[in-house]
């Protein structure tokens, strides 16, 4: 057999355009090899297009690690090389927590890596970048000199791979909570049972956004997970802020963050509910800026039908009870529902709600989440900042 994966006819082109996954419908044969494995890629022809890891057991049956004939692990190294250099360009010194690796974004299928103060934190999505693991260690290390490394792989794509989620420490002591700096404000970042790496580090511009547009505001912070818009409306002078979440851990590090920033007191609601009986229940007239940041709604592509009812009807809800001159920032985090669904979906609960809505802005996920302009998947956030008449 072949040492290489060849691809069939006419199946390689998305390779030659850089596009970092192979279908199991595009290879014309594959050599005995062992789930994992780092392999040659080659056109029909005979023609050299890069190297992939490969795994059988999943539909995307090898990710692309380079698109030329350098070796795969010198070509892994400088693209976790041009990966931290690129987030040491992106910010200034004082701004102790980005993310490092972004996937495909910075051409390391497989892997995220996000920085909290002298802690790394790590996910790992796929079998080829779990064999993978000690190297990215090394050279993470080598370029950063972390204090502590740590891993919280407990991402549903894993069992996909054929992978158990697995969390521990990789390196240093075990650190549960680490404090940050992200633009003159603190958060605490906790490790334990967290969501994503401990803190959403894609959404820091529209923090910015949030503390730019608070002042004087009256501000509901639903799925409000430990705060960051909640800590952001009172950085810029929002006269009262509400905390939608249902963990209650979640909320106890919300009240944490605000009290690192200074905000202690009166003007403080943190309601641990199910933010759509939240909604249902409450007079929304008493608020004039919604910040709604839920989780995935689909984390499969067989799942958007009810996504879309459900970001419906969280709108249909809002715009319902909100007050003439309203802000909302909203946002939808699953891939799978595009920007164009999100805005149909956003204009149905307008329409059953009664109520003329206007586009102020349109926002993505943070610089250091850069998409791979080859490789649109990785395009996930995106939100709106709306004005209800």
């Amino acid at each position: 057999m072949t040492e290489a994966v060849v691809l069939k006819p006419g199946r390689d082109k998305s390779v030659r355009r850089r596009h970092p996954w192979i279908f199991s419908g595009a290879v014309a044969a594959l050599p005995n090899f062992e789930d994992g494995d780092v392999l040659p890629v080659r056109a029909a022809d005979g023609a050299l297009l890069g190297h992939a890891y490969f795994n059988k057991a999943s539909s995307i049956v090898g990710r692309m690690l380079n698109f030329d004939g350098l070796p795969p692990l010198e070509a892994l190294g400088a693209s976790l090389e041009r990966a931290i250099a690129l987030r040491r360009r992106l910010f200034d010194p004082g701004e102790n927590a980005w993310r490092v690796v972004n996937g495909e974004g910075d051409g390391v299928p497989g892997l995220v890596v996000d920085r909290y103060a002298d802690v790394l934190v790590l996910q790992v999505s796929t079998l080829g970048a779990e064999r993978l693991k000690a190297f990215f260690v090394e050279i993470l290390e080598k370029g950063l000199e972390p204090r502590t490394i740590l891993e919280r792989s407990n991402l549903p794509s894993r069992k996909e791979e054929g992978l158990a989620s697995t969390e521990g420490c990789l390196r240093g002591d075990d650190v549960e909570a680490v404090d940050i700096i992200e633009s003159g404000l603190r958060f605490r970042v906790g490790f334990v049972r967290s969501q994503k790496t401990g803190f959403y580090l894609d959404q820091r511009e529209n923090r910015s956004l949030v503390r730019s547009r608070a002042a004087g505001r009256r501000v509901l912070n639903v799925f409000s997970y430990t705060g960051g818009f909640t800590v952001a409306a009172l950085a810029g002078g929002a006269a009262a802020v509400d905390s939608v979440d249902i963990s209650e851990k979640a909320l106890d590090l919300a009240r944490t963050n605000c009290r690192l920033n200074g905000s202690d007191g009166p003007g403080l609601g943190f309601f641990a509910a199910d933010a759509f009986e939240f909604l249902r229940g409450r007079d929304l007239a008493a608020y004039d800026f919604f910040v709604l940041d839920p989780p995935a709604f689909a984390k499969r592509k067989s799942e958007v039908v009810g996504a879309c009812r459900g970001y419906k009807d969280l709108h249909r809800l809002v715009f319902r009870g909100a007050p003439p001159g309203a802000l909302v920032l909203t946002f939808s985090c699953s891939y799978f529902v595009e920007e164009g669904l999100f805005r149909q979906v956003i204009y149905q609960g307008a329409a059953e709600a009664g109520r003329r809505v206007r586009i102020l802005h349109r926002h993505r996920q943070s610089p250091d989440h850069p998409v791979n302009v080859f490789h649109p998947e990785g395009d996930y956030l995106k939100g709106f900042l709306l004005y209800v008449d």
